[in-house]
């Protein structure tokens, strides 16, 4: 087996624009992901072979992202140990709130670490799938704890910025 990877699967071709910001925080932190668009319903047969698959060759966290009744997450965990996070969509007439519900509510037994609907969730998906590898990865934790620390120093440069504008009043 290779370098442990991030399998992100997906419902529909559509999702892809959400999807975006879990690529690219796996990218910005050095976390190898492959991606497969396949669903619960329409392609079962192709989602198990791949899960299978994928395990087989290392995949260490699996993303699954749907919209509506949102399955795909439910459908890997059933097929798979290794952890798997949840992306309810924000499509449909409920905005992704029957995703969300969908996503999140699984029996016990079969855990799936459901994020927030929609870009948001994608992003953090993405995190989260960084932060379960850098369990056994230091140089990966690190550049985590890196980015943390950047994003933190904006945060009180804008603010420094806010009291000073503030401060010539």
């Amino acid at each position: 087996m290779g370098q442990p990877f991030v399998a992100v699967l997906m419902g529909s071709d559509s999702d892809l624009p959400t999807l975006q910001s879990t690529f690219d925080v796996l990218d910005s932190l050095g976390v190898e992901c492959v991606c497969k668009i396949t669903t619960a319903h329409r392609t079962p047969a192709a989602t198990h072979a791949y899960v299978k698959d994928a395990d087989d060759r290392g995949c260490a966290v699996f993303i699954a992202a749907a919209g509506l009744a949102a399955h795909l997450a439910g459908t890997v965990a059933g097929l798979t140990i290794k952890p798997v996070i949840g992306i309810p969509i924000d499509a449909g007439p409920f905005n992704g709130m029957d995703s969300l519900l969908s996503t999140v509510q699984m029996p016990g037994g079969i855990p799936v670490a459901s994020v927030a609907v929609g870009k948001a969730g994608a992003k953090n998906s993405g995190y989260l799938a960084a932060q379960i590898l850098a369990l056994s990865d230091p140089e990966l934790a690190a550049r985590i704890g890196a980015e943390r620390e950047k994003n933190a120093a904006v945060i009180a440069e804008k603010d420094a910025e806010l009291q000073r504008s503030r401060a010539g009043m």
